[in-house]
């Protein structure tokens, strides 16, 4: 039998007085990105620290009292700890280093995900999703932005990864202790857990809250593992993905439900909500049930200024990743809470649907996200248009380049993933600002680098890389019951050699196996005794993606092959410290996915921050990013109709590359041993990418382009007990009454066929407002480059002004526009209602074209 405890509690560590410090230390996650910090935890036990995966709360459970007493008798190690800690003062006491206008002393934004990549030792991540959330908390502190994050805590982590001996993935997860783990407990004044209920079907599910400590960023990550709860219920934040679509809505709910109550319950309004991606949309529906019942609102006026103080970000690329759900599950789950808000199951449901009134369509959370925010963005200039033709649907009367989808590309952050070494480097020739505020640092100064510095921390990186590969290569093989050697005795991986990295998520349309169409030509590459080559991947697969797990075992039985020993490498148990020696140690990263699916990818980011060369198909940030010298463009910037021809073309532009670019270059050495052409495209890809694809950037964007604005709309529309709010719903409600009447009769211009491309052309248009007043549209004119069949590409918009009102009621409205270009140019009437307090952030889906 197992005996389980009476009961349980935290007992902290005893430190002697002058190691005091480094229990605040050990709370913060300043170290997962200060290296100077993480320096210090592992000077105090380098075993210990590697086998709590880096977690220095744990550590200091662990480490024996007579280590501690040691340590503080050490002179080297107290003036370690000063500095460290000095760092951290200063950090967190500097001022903001972003003024943002709209938002108000005291604003908080909030940032709702699912998941968060921060630290080994917390696997609440699964992929590319958690690793840009991370890193977006962390440059929200860097730049001093008031932002907080909420997540969830799975008690049960993302699984480890293991191999079975015939290469199938094999999920082991944890049992996660949160008192082991640098977060505290949530309480209230009077030491007490704070607790929040979430409405299930017929029973309220209690949720808690553990504080992580992201430098000045709070997160927030709610757990529903409470005694007070049901054992069913207290499995609900057990893992992350895990279940069917049951426990995911049931995620989902305590995520945006409970998470906006929780915040509730701290004293902490949001003025704006950031949705990262759709799983967090019901905090829209609690964000209205809390101003219905704050204001005696409606639920159409108090929808208006939480919808345009939300944020929306979407990262799919194909209609199969969105999460979709049966309307009777719904209605179990949620037909109670939106019966109280006074909405009936059409009008609830619609707001998930593209197809209003569609009854045979599924719930999206995501088309819910879209329906109440009022900036919404995909992750790269690309995947804008990906996302809005995905979602076309949703906004029947708009053109493709009118539907309310922005882009903000997503970045990373370069204090956590640059190496220590290529940090160094750039302290020195760069400046230490490129840690805080890397848009404003010289990065000219990387060109000052000697080539031989360069490329002896490139090498360095490698080194370690390679060390790494070999020793977990080798326990991975003795687990499984395998010989730890290559074929033949002879080394596994060489660190000297060309070394590409794949490393991400294992999918079909990522083509992990894309280098495997040719065997034979793939063996010569990486075979050739004086230019050798080899790749390593690593990358998990969804736990219940069976094609993606054959993915995997597809490479562990290449790698297996004679001609691929100790060439072609699969690392297990992929995670985020994994994969900082992997960006920072690759020659070459490689990325494949088949075009468009890619929404961003991050990964090459970070590769081409620690000096790697960037080849990759034209997707994602890459589409935006290549240039000529730089990196490499696998295939071309087209897309084909069939898969099997674009897999085809894609590996023959691989191969070739490799073979008459990469290989070449990467061995043509002068005299010292440095490839001086690869060299300068190191220096090249630094300078060119490193600053524009950082998180520092990111968050820039999103404050400027989304938080700024968002806040405004909050504040605008809440005001004097939502007067505004109240307002703007009445107008809505006739302006939507009334729409169909508006009619737009004749449309007239100069009638010339050819001009000059700086002659205005004026336009002259005559509509009916039906019960609308003259003032209450706005008429534009709409131009840009034509076809020859006459569709048109909106490159800009004119106003047009009334001019009369006949007694018939017909109104006129006279404009002008300059094409400014040559060629063809074609024009439209765009009618759209208007009204002075309507926030810029509020689109209301209404629109006549001519």
């Amino acid at each position: 039998m197992r005996l389980r405890s009476a009961r349980t509690f935290l007992v902290e560590p005893i430190l002697p007085g002058p190691l005091e410090p480094l229990r605040r230390l050990a709370r913060n996650l300043y170290w997962t990105w200060n290296t100077d910090a993480a320096a210090l935890f592992e000077r105090i036990d380098r075993e210990l620290w590697e086998e709590t995966e880096r977690n220095p709360v744990r550590l200091l459970q662990l480490v024996s009292r007579e280590r501690l007493h040691e340590l503080a008798e050490d002179d080297g190690f107290l003036e370690h700890q000063r500095r460290v800690g000095e760092a951290l003062d200063a950090y967190l006491s500097r001022p903001p280093q972003l003024e943002l206008e709209g938002l108000e002393a005291g604003d908080v934004i909030a940032y709702f995900s699912l998941e968060f990549a921060l630290a080994k030792c917390l696997p609440n991540y699964s992929g590319g999703l958690g690793v840009l959330a991370g890193d977006h908390l962390k440059s929200a502190s860097d730049l001093g932005l008031p932002l907080v994050g909420v997540g969830l805590f799975y008690h049960e982590g993302y699984f480890r990864q293991e191999f079975s001996p015939d290469g199938w993935q094999q999920e082991v997860y944890l049992d996660l202790d949160p008192a082991t783990l640098p977060m505290v407990h949530v309480v209230d004044g009077s030491g007490r857990p704070v607790e929040v209920p979430v409405p299930f079907d017929g029973r309220d599910v209690w949720v808690q809250a553990w504080r992580i400590d992201v430098g000045k960023t709070p997160l927030f990550v709610l757990t529903t593992n409470i005694v007070r709860n049901s054992p069913q219920d207290r499995g609900i934040t057990a893992r992350l993905y895990g279940g069917d679509n049951e426990m995911r809505i049931q995620q989902e709910m305590v995520l945006g439900i409970g998470g906006v109550r929780l915040l509730q319950a701290l004293g902490i309004e949001p003025a704006v909500c950031h949705m990262n991606e759709g799983h967090s949309a019901l905090l829209g529906i609690e964000r209205i049930r809390v101003a219905m019942e704050r204001f005696g609102a409606s639920f159409a006026e108090a929808r208006l200024p939480v919808s345009g103080a939300t944020v929306f970000t979407t990262h799919t690329a194909v209609a199969a990743g969105i999460d979709l759900f049966p309307p009777d599950l719904l209605r179990r789950y949620l037909g109670h809470y939106w019966a109280r808000m006074g909405l009936d199951d059409r009008g609830f449901l619609d707001l998930g649907r593209t197809r209003p009134g569609d009854d045979g369509e599924p719930f999206s959370m995501a088309v819910l996200g879209l329906n109440l925010s009022g900036y919404r963005n995909g992750v790269s200039q690309l995947h804008r248009g990906v996302s809005r033709r995905l979602w076309e649907s949703a906004w029947p009367n708009y053109p493709e380049e009118l539907i309310p989808i922005d882009a903000i590309t997503n970045g990373v952050h370069l204090p956590t993933w640059v190496s220590h070494e290529m940090g160094e480097l750039f302290d020195r020739y760069v400046g230490p600002g490129w840690r805080d505020d890397p848009l404003h640092a010289n990065w000219l100064g990387v060109y000052d680098i000697p080539d031989e510095e360069l490329w002896r921390v490139h090498e360095r990186q490698r080194e370690r890389l390679i060390l790494h590969a070999r020793q977990q290569h080798a326990e991975d093989l003795l687990r499984r019951g395998l010989p730890p050697v290559a074929a033949g005795g002879g080394p596994v991986l060489d660190p000297g050699a060309l070394t590409i990295g794949f490393a991400r998520r294992f999918a079909g349309y990522k083509r992990a196996t894309l280098l495997f169409r040719d065997l034979e030509r793939l063996g010569r590459i990486l075979g050739d005794p004086e230019r050798p080559v080899q790749v390593l991947f690593a990358g998990k697969a969804h736990p219940r993606d069976d094609g993606a797990k054959a993915l995997i075992r597809e490479v562990v039985q290449v790698s297996r092959s004679p001609e691929f020993r100790g060439r072609l490498v699969l690392l297990e148990r992929y995670d985020v410290e994994l994969a900082r020696l992997l960006v920072a140690g690759a020659d070459v990263w490689l990325n494949t996915p088949l075009r468009p699916l890619e929404a961003s990818g991050t990964s090459g980011m970070k590769a081409c921050a620690n000096g790697a060369l960037h080849a990759s198909v034209l997707d994602g940030w890459w589409w935006e990013a290549y240039r000529p010298g730089t990196g490499w463009a696998v295939g071309r910037n087209r897309l084909d109709d069939d898969p099997e021809a674009q897999d085809a073309f894609d590996a023959e532009s691989l191969y070739g590359l490799l073979e008459d670019e990469v290989v070449p270059l990467f061995y043509d050495r002068d005299g010292l041993g440095v490839p001086r052409g690869w060299v300068r495209r190191m220096k090249d890809s630094i300078v060119a990418y490193v600053a524009q694809f950082s998180t520092s950037r990111m968050v820039r964007d999103y404050a400027m382009k989304a938080y700024g604005p968002a806040a405004a709309a909050w504040h605008a529309l809440r005001a004097e007990n939502l007067a505004r709010a109240r307002e703007l719903a009445a107008w809505l409600e006739r302006v939507r009454a009334g729409w169909e009447s508006v009619k737009v009769y004749a449309v007239e211009d100069d009638g010339s066929e050819v001009r000059g491309a700086e002659e205005a052309v004026n336009v002259r248009v005559q509509l009916y407002p039906g019960p609308l007043q003259p003032a209450e549209l706005q008429v534009d004119i709409v131009f840009g480059r034509a076809k020859s069949g006459g569709e048109l590409h909106i490159e800009a918009a004119a106003p047009m002004t009334f001019v009369a009102q006949q007694e018939d009621r017909l109104c006129r409205y006279e404009g002008a526009f300059v094409p400014g270009v040559g060629g063809r140019v074609g024009y439209a009437v765009r009618v759209v209602p208007r009204h002075p307090s309507l926030p810029p952030v509020i689109t209301t889906g209404l629109v006549h074209w001519a």
